[in-house]
């Protein structure tokens, strides 16, 4: 939502063009019926870019019913292709409606003013609506109270498993429900996916357990706080047993809050997802499990505060250690927690993280 968000405000200025506050997809795999305002505070938003793009919540009434140009726009284009093949659009149409906005403006090569427009946007102007706010900075005190602690962007829910076909660990059934959500979801253009290759070649999430065995490796020890910044686990505490075994302190925004306090977001998956990004923002260390779009937005943001500490596992080194641990090969300790410590600090010097 923010990367989309962030590119549409851009496009709007790019083409001196009112922006109507967006509509959220309520079709996607969630069925989430959110509207911007349930998410986003809406009136900060209009107001922090009242000097860059004029935005208005409705469209006016005398544009209702007028023709519109409905158009996908293409992904990744800059500024020339909105200069020349959708701004003369404007000469018939007095309305242009984006039917997606995800990933649709180039992320290099923009003029300057576009692009810090686009990082105001997704850091200042996109504040969650107050509610979220005021819980999420809540649950932000309550694991404070803990000491020092790892959010952990664990992405082993049901639909990045249906989506990737990463079924490693998981038993036969669960895996052919995996499989039928995937081939009934329409829009995942993928049906055939050789699950061992995918995790081979580090396209998969790594599993609760091997989530444990990484930081256990980078020598945090059993006392640590740990948030699970995520919805809910597919397999349930089946899956979370070893993690849990080593991290005892391991919470969620369920066990953090009362039910009551969390009634007005729990049927809304965005929102629940508004209160793990506040936790993953505000922690000590993040480490996501997958380098998704939540995983790339909440560090980036700790980058904009300051360069937090950020670590992304190198799964595809990983999962042929943690192979190795499973066949006898290598046995966790000493030995297999250099090779990770020394495998990461590669990546630091290279860019990697933060």
């Amino acid at each position: 939502m923010r990367a989309g968000i962030s590119d549409m405000v851009a496009v709007a200025r790019i083409l001196k063009a009112t922006l109507i506050i967006p509509e959220l997809d309520k079709k996607s795999f969630w069925l989430d019926k959110s509207n911007f305002s349930d998410v986003f505070d809406e009136e900060h938003f209009i107001r922090y870019l009242a000097n860059d793009v004029k935005v208005e919540k409705n469209l006016p009434k005398e544009l209702v019913k007028a023709p519109k140009s409905v158009r996908y726009f293409k992904s990744w284009s800059g500024v020339d292709y909105y200069q020349n093949e959708i701004s003369p659009l404007w000469e018939h149409r007095q309305v242009i409606r984006a039917a997606k906005s995800d990933s649709r403006l180039a992320n290099n090569f923009l003029p300057p003013d576009i692009q810090k427009l686009r990082c105001r946007t997704f850091f200042q102007a996109l504040r969650f609506a107050p509610p979220i706010e005021a819980l999420g900075n809540l649950l932000v005190e309550r694991m404070k109270s803990f000491g020092p602690y790892i959010a952990l962007h664990l992405r082993y829910e049901k639909d990045m498993l249906a989506f990737s076909g990463c079924t490693y660990g998981l038993s036969d059934t669960e895996s052919e429900e995996l499989a039928m959500i995937r081939g009934n979801t329409t829009y995942w253009k993928v049906k055939d996916i050789d699950p061992l290759e995918q995790r081979s070649h580090g396209h998969c999430p790594l599993t609760p357990k091997e989530v444990g065995m990484f930081l256990s490796a980078l020598g945090y020890p059993s006392s640590t706080p740990v948030y699970i910044a995520a919805g809910e686990i597919y397999g349930g505490e089946s899956h979370m047993v070893d993690l849990q075994s080593r991290f005892p302190i391991l919470m969620n925004k369920e066990k953090l809050a009362s039910a009551e306090e969390l009634r007005p977001f729990s049927q809304y998956a965005s929102q629940m997802a508004a209160l793990d990004y506040i936790v993953s923002v505000e922690s000590d260390v993040f480490i996501p499990s997958y380098s998704g779009n939540m995983a790339r937005a909440v560090a980036g943001h700790r980058r904009f505060h300051g360069h937090r500490k950020t670590i992304s596992p190198d799964r595809k080194a990983l999962v042929h250690l943690f192979d190795k641990v499973d066949s006898g090969l290598l046995d966790e300790g000493k030995r297999l927690s250099q090779k990770i410590i020394e495998m990461h600090q590669k990546r630091y010097r290279t860019g990697h993280e933060s």
